[in-house]
């Protein structure tokens, strides 16, 4: 890992809060020069510590509110079963989130759909793409925390 220094991680916190921020603006806000920040920021960039920057868009507004977490378990722990999953989720726009768990469960999905009429949809686009033994969808009633920004 990378070095940070307090004005590094300074940074990052103004960034991960709004990546739209003007240099002028970071720079203000953490009492360094336009120079020194517009550097920092490269370096933290160039060496991968920043990988993107992006809009976090309004689900609700563009009618995509209903979040599902999905459960999945598998029989199958073969490389070539991993590929066609990971080709799966890979082209299935509605998976947010995709994440390979240790224990009795195998898979997490975050997914985002209209409503349960495109969660159905999009659950058998899934079971057709990919031989699954087990799916538990839970429906998220209330985001009470929802955050993209990194404990610094």
């Amino acid at each position: 890992m990378k070095q940070l220094d307090v004005n590094d991680i300074k940074i990052l916190r103004q960034l991960q809060k709004n990546a739209s921020l003007s240099i002028e603006e970071i720079s203000d806000r953490i009492a360094l020069s336009r120079n020194a920040c517009w550097r920092r920021i490269r370096r933290l960039e160039d060496d991968g510590i920043i990988n993107k920057r992006v809009a976090i868009v309004n689900a609700d507004a563009l009618d995509l509110g209903q979040m599902v977490i999905v459960l999945i378990s598998t029989n199958s722990h073969d490389p070539k079963w991993l590929s066609l999953f990971r080709s799966a989720i890979a082209e299935m726009p509605e998976i947010m989130g995709a994440h390979r768990m240790s224990g009795d469960l195998d898979y997490i999905l975050r997914v985002r759909v209209r409503d349960v009429r495109a969660y159905d949809k999009f659950y058998q686009r899934l079971i057709s793409k990919v031989p699954i033994s087990n799916v538990s969808s839970s429906f998220v009633m209330e985001d009470l925390k929802d955050s993209t920004e990194l404990p610094l």
